[in-house]
């Protein structure tokens, strides 16, 4: 894959190549394509034209989602409340970039769900490490000590990042992780990150429902930028 400059643009220029609709083709619930593989030029391709996978546990088809209306945070813009406030304050946890990624994504997998299963399956695990390894996958770590308490991954393209899921093995450990990622994308002048749904926490945090036409318009604005690979540091270029 090529270097900086304009990759967004010229992975979202790959659609057709891969076969993906055009986004608009969604149905209500946000299935636009079944099929393909976990390749890292299928998923760059893919979230850089708003698509992104979204296994179910024990199929073999490869369904990929771009959801209307879509739920982001935009850096800067955040609401956090009175009592997150003060934790942050206290800040309980070390917060690390990048020095666990596996870790982090094996936990979301493990991480108990309300409907039961996990959507991160193995080929998924294997899929995100390799796109650690190539540098456009990156986590945020909240340590206690040597113990890893917290966390969560996601995809950066551009200006833009595409959360993916977080975990949490004490109170407050994956708030504190995405306060502090959101810290640091504001410094980075960051457009948005992409939540994919609303959740209670993340409307919490003063999260947006963007229609599909204003959600492409903004990725393509953040694909503009450079996208910054390899490890991430806290703190780098904090306004």
């Amino acid at each position: 894959m090529g270097g900086a400059g304009n990759l967004g643009l010229e992975l979202r220029g790959l659609r057709h190549a891969f076969g993906y609709p055009p986004v608009e083709q969604a149905r209500d619930d946000g299935l636009l394509a079944v099929g393909g593989d976990l390749s890292p030029e299928r998923l760059l391709v893919a979230y850089a034209n708003g698509i992104f996978p979204w296994p179910s546990p024990g199929s073999e088809v490869l369904p990929w989602f771009c959801p209307s209306p879509r739920t982001v945070l935009v850096p800067g813009q955040i609401t956090v409340g009175r009592s997150l406030r003060k934790v942050v304050r206290r800040a309980p946890f070390r917060l690390t970039y990048d020095h666990a990624f596996g870790d982090v994504i094996r936990a979301c997998a493990a991480a108990p769900r309300a409907e039961g299963g996990t959507w991160i399956v193995p080929g998924m695990v294997q899929a995100y490490v390799r796109l650690h390894e190539l540098g456009f996958a990156h986590s945020v770590e909240a340590w206690d000590g040597d113990r890893l308490v917290g966390g969560l991954y996601g995809v950066s393209l551009g200006a833009a990042f595409f959360g993916e899921s977080m975990f949490r093995r004490a109170n407050d450990a994956s708030k504190l992780a995405l306060v502090e990622l959101l810290d640091q994308l504001h410094a980075w002048d960051y457009g948005f990150v992409d939540c994919q749904m609303m959740t209670p926490h993340v409307r919490r945090l003063g999260a947006q429902e963007w229609e599909l036409d204003h959600f492409q318009a903004q990725l393509h604005k953040a694909l503009e930028r450079e996208t910054r690979r390899g490890p991430w540091s806290p703190g780098s270029d904090r306004r």
